[in-house]
């Protein structure tokens, strides 16, 4: 059966860690008919985790794929991982998303990693909808987890379209607001088929209805204007009508509409899948996606529409033992054929595309097109990276790339044995096309590969997965924080590098400004050379010199970053000059404006939370205080209180064990990164110490 695009959904599951993402996955999946039986996360048995390291730690690490039928939609879902260290998984998904559903325990509301994920909605211009999970848990309360979003991300601009009946393990009813009916779950557990009737809404809720119907209607008539000249007028508004303004605000990002159930006990799900079809857009209810047009240089739009040239947008590279390289790919516009040929517009290489798949999980179903709105499994395509633009030949287009996040800590791992050596190198190369936020460099003074990632547990599956799937053993050296170096003032300095030893000489000569710049503003050159002081064919390489200048500082050789470099002056020699000694001079100039700049590291620093119960309050802000970090504030959460804080990772190794020793196992906390600040005076001299 084909559907036409507006019965299209694209949507993500996204959340805070152990918010029941995945949990939320297989019951849509089961729902849907896809599944017959529910895979459960504690169990090892989730469909979305089907990687042995998801099976055996119950998280997600990978966004998987699948598609599913509701009503008369096609779904296309990706489930995304929760934990901090996978969140590069959580930001390609929503590039290519058109809503995302974001669920939030009904217990603890709000959580550090579910602002990440809507802060990279924002960034992506993503709808969304709220599903508050967990209701079945003592203390949950989804009014005021509506009010914690309203609170923390929202604005006020999420609304609660259900009311919850009977609390914690009593939760058994859900109440529409819109209809004023009632669903009541009348068999509890994991009853595979519950049983469930509609009816009238007990009359003891009349007048919180009627309440929340008023505050829903008066959000949407700040989003639809025919629909607030009605409610002004005071004529009669259709549910339709309604719930059509309401849609136009979640596809404008201007409406958050909030559900609620509780997706282990098999309650609410339905009502959330009817929600995902009646709220979130389809392809043609979001802007075209824009490109460059690579033969003219021009913005160019490209509509979801069969009839446009082809576009697509590799946004995740899987390496699978059975047919070698997947590329998943959105589909924006225009049709893919298996067996014709790809044009790559961020590489300039033409590609054949052997085969197409829809993929569910890990299992595969082999397709003979795609055409916009759609997110397949490209087999074939051999050189690619995630963020490239696959597009028809005859009509280039590149569209924006995916954010990689850099790299926050490193540690080596070096073979049992020489004859293993090449077998890991070309592992970490698969890794690294899989995930570029995990990266790998050679250590020439130490004779080491580096390995570097958003986390210890990214580090630590990495190793796993060396060891599983590649059949290398390694040994892992100490984990290391990246760090990193800026200068805290100007320099202006002059470069000059001079060598005559018979023959033809050497010669190249710069003066430049160097300027500090705003933390996470990166690097910036600018040529300001006027008169013809330094030939146009010179400047390249005084570029190229800086760059790889750059790279190494001179307090413990990590990057330089947040720096403008500005060339204005120098001199040449008509035979002597040449791009080596450009670029010596650069180097020579740069290593002079750091010390003259002031040189000064910068650490990562981790946004940290941890739940205590109130008892051990005291030891736990003791504990974050001498490893450096700075309490930004404290709530109550019934018997427990949320301590958040920000702390050098440097300080954070082995934190799990501590805490787990200080509250005898009581206490959890969730940790991400937050920004790079610079080192204090004293502890600076220490790490640069260390690194001699």
């Amino acid at each position: 059966m084909t559907y036409t695009l507006d019965k299209y959904r694209n949507i993500g599951i996204a959340a805070h860690i152990d918010a029941g993402k995945t949990t939320v996955t297989e019951r849509i999946l089961f729902f849907t008919g896809v599944s017959h039986k529910i895979g459960e996360v504690h169990e090892g048995e989730a469909t979305m985790d089907w990687m042995e390291q998801e099976q055996e730690r119950g998280i997600t690490i990978q966004s998987a794929a699948t598609t599913c039928f509701w009503k008369d939609c096609q779904i296309n879902i990706i489930d995304t991982p929760g934990h901090v260290d996978f969140t590069i998984e959580v930001g390609r998904s929503l590039r290519v998303l058109d809503g995302v559903v974001s669920v939030f325990c009904g217990v603890a509301g709000v959580q550090p990693q579910s602002e990440t994920v809507w802060r990279q909605a924002s960034r992506y211009r993503v709808p969304s909808i709220i599903f508050v999970n967990k209701l079945d848990r003592v203390g949950a309360d989804f009014f005021a987890a509506v009010n914690s979003v309203n609170d923390k991300l929202a604005e006020g601009r999420s609304v609660a379209m259900q009311i919850p009946i009977g609390e914690s393990e009593n939760f058994n009813g859900i109440i529409d607001v819109l209809t004023g009916k009632m669903v009541k779950f009348h068999n509890d557990a994991k009853d595979l088929e519950p049983q469930v009737t509609w009816e009238d809404a007990p009359a003891d809720y009349a007048d919180q209805i009627e309440e929340m119907k008023m505050e829903i209607i008066e959000k949407a008539c700040d989003v639809d204007e025919a629909l607030a000249e009605k409610f002004l007028n005071e004529e009669e508004i259709s549910l339709e009508e309604i719930k059509a303004a309401v849609r136009k605000g979640v596809a404008k990002r201007e409406l958050f509409p909030a559900f609620c159930g509780t997706a282990f006990k098999n309650k609410g799900v339905q009502l959330l899948l009817d929600a995902v079809v009646d709220y979130l857009p389809s392809p043609l209810d979001v802007p075209s996606i824009k490109g460059i047009d690579v033969k003219t240089e021009q913005e160019v739009e490209r509509k979801s529409d069969k009839s446009e040239p082809f576009a697509a947008l590799a946004f995740k590279i899987m390496t699978d033992p059975f047919v070698g390289v997947l590329t998943f790919a959105r589909v924006y516009s225009g049709v893919l054929k298996s067996g014709s040929y790809v044009y790559n517009a961020a590489k300039g290489t033409k590609e054949r595309v052997s085969r197409l798949l829809q993929m569910h999980s890990n299992k595969r179903e082999e397709i003979k097109q795609a055409s916009a709105g759609d997110i397949v499994a490209i087999v074939g395509i051999k050189d690619i990276n995630t963020g490239d633009t696959l597009c028809d030949e005859s009509h280039p287009v590149l569209l924006e790339s995916i954010d990689i996040p850099a790299p926050v800590i490193s540690t080596s791992v070096e073979p049992k044995t020489k004859s293993d050596y090449e077998k890991m190198v070309l592992a970490l190369k698969k890794m690294n096309q899989e995930d570029p936020s995990f990266q790998f460099t050679y250590n020439h003074e130490t004779g080491q590969t580096e390995i570097s990632g958003m986390g210890e547990l990214h580090l630590e599956i990495v190793v796993d997965r060396l060891k599983r799937e590649h059949k290398v053993e390694v040994e892992q050296g100490k984990l290391q924080v990246s760090y990193k170096e800026t200068i805290q003032k100007p320099a202006d300095i002059e470069g000059k590098f001079v060598k005559q030893s018979g023959g033809r000489g050497q010669y190249g000569h710069v003066w430049l400004k160097m300027e500090p710049l705003e933390r996470g503003t990166g690097y910036q050159f600018e040529n300001a050379v006027v008169g013809g002081t330094i030939p146009k064919e010179y400047i390249p390489a005084v570029e190229k010199g800086m760059k790889e200048a750059l790279a190494e500082g001179i307090l413990t050789g990590s990057p330089v970053v947040d720096l403008k470099v500005t060339l204005y002056d120098g001199s040449y020699h008509d035979v002597d000059s040449s791009e080596v000694a450009f670029k010596m001079a650069t180097k020579m100039a740069f290593r002079e404006g750091m010390q003259q700049g002031a040189s000064v590291l910068l650490e990562p620093i981790m946004k940290v939370e941890v739940d205590t119960p109130d008892e051990y309050l005291g030891d736990v802000m003791g504990d974050l205080n001498s490893r450096r970090g700075r309490i930004l504030g404290m709530e109550t959460k019934g018997s427990t209180q949320t301590v958040n804080a920000e702390v050098p990772l440097g300080e954070m190794f082995g934190y799990a064990t501590q805490l787990r020793s200080l509250t005898k196992g009581r206490a959890g906390y969730s940790m991400e990164f937050e920004c790079y600040r610079e080192v204090a005076k004293s502890v600076q001299e220490e790490i640069v110490a260390s690194k001699k």
